[in-house]
């Protein structure tokens, strides 16, 4: 005997899924409609972010976890019963809908099963999970809740060093690897900062920051100016980049910590396109103490900043092929 239930099909199941990278409330118009006109939406998890919402927008919610059977029966008539995704998913549920789709007593009972997704990660989400992480860490970690910046200086030098390494070598994982080293001293120096009692900032000030300097400094995206060339391209970088400084010296603002060759390339670099014709100390070829290396190491490293090498780069090249050539003399490999 066929019923007015059976007449009408099996009905529809919606799978509502969302995301709680995104601001609760801020779902798709897709996913809007399917709430508004189901016959009944579901959710087992009663602290979804998204029920409070839900409900002022007059969606009623009711609170229940159905097996896949109990949802099969709710649907009869051709009805629309959305469930709200809970964070750790549906697994159970889609495995038992399956399960009785591919059973012959259920065959062609089985409703409809659509997977929407409400809400969307944008790129750059998961920065917010390292966010959340971090802060929990900072709060909850004996340790790093009494780290301060100068505790952590030297650990942003060391994971630098191991990314330029990882660039160096080609290894893709390696890379991935230290560049998320290095995101996590970003994120807790950021941190630790938010605590300062005199000038606290955190991660959105730090953000904030470097989005205003990129958008300054690249005028040619953001505004009126023609860069033609990557030439053009510096040079309106370092003319915005003159106007925000005010330095008063060439010098102001390169760093004396840096690595030695580093720091003689800056120098150079500075004197040349400030155009100042200062002669390089130990212009005599010097004497072969420490001063005489001193200033013939100074020459070279201006030579190749003058020629676009970056010596630092180029004398780490030059170790590691010195490096490979040792070992091959010992008889190790690699």
């Amino acid at each position: 005997m066929t019923t007015e239930d059976d007449q009408q099909g099996p009905g529809r199941i919606v799978l509502l899924t969302t995301t709680h990278r995104v601001a609760p409330g801020l779902l798709s118009w897709p996913a809007w409609r399917e709430l508004r006109g189901a016959d009944l939406v579901l959710c087992r998890d009663a602290d979804h972010p998204q029920l409070p919402y839900l409900e002022d927008a007059g969606v009623a919610v009711r609170e229940a976890a159905p097996t896949a059977a109990e949802l099969v029966a709710a649907c009869a008539g051709g009805r629309t019963v959305v469930v709200v995704a809970a964070a750790d998913g549906e697994r159970p549920l889609t495995d038992g809908l399956a399960a009785l789709a591919s059973s012959g007593r259920a065959a062609g009972a089985v409703p409809d099963l659509e997977l929407l997704p409400g809400s969307y990660d944008l790129p750059g989400a998961r920065l917010l999970d390292l966010v959340q992480v971090m802060d929990r860490i900072r709060a909850a970690c004996p340790w790093a809740s009494t780290r301060t910046a100068a505790d952590l200086a030297h650990y942003g030098l060391e994971e630098m060093y191991e990314l330029v390494e990882a660039v160096e070598t080609g290894d893709r994982a390696e890379l991935r690897e230290e560049l998320g080293d290095v995101l996590l001293q970003v994120v807790f120096h950021a941190r630790i900062a938010e605590d300062d009692a005199d000038e606290p900032f955190g991660i959105d000030d730090v953000a904030g920051g470097i989005v205003a300097k990129l958008v300054r400094r690249h005028p040619h995206v953001f505004g009126d100016a023609r860069a033609e060339t990557p030439e053009d391209v510096q040079a309106l970088w370092l003319a915005a980049k003159a106007a925000e400084k005010g330095r008063a010296s060439v010098t102001d603002g390169v760093p004396l910590g840096q690595p030695a060759l580093a720091l003689a390339a800056k120098l150079a670099g500075r004197a040349r396109r400030g155009g100042l014709a200062v002669p390089l100390p130990g212009a005599d070829g010097g004497g072969r103490d420490a001063a005489g290396f001193g200033y013939r190491l100074l020459a070279l490293a201006a030579e190749a900043e003058a020629a676009g090498v970056e010596p630092e780069t180029a004398l780490r090249a030059a170790a590691r092929t010195y490096r490979a050539a040792l070992r091959t003399a010992e008889g190790v490999p690699g």
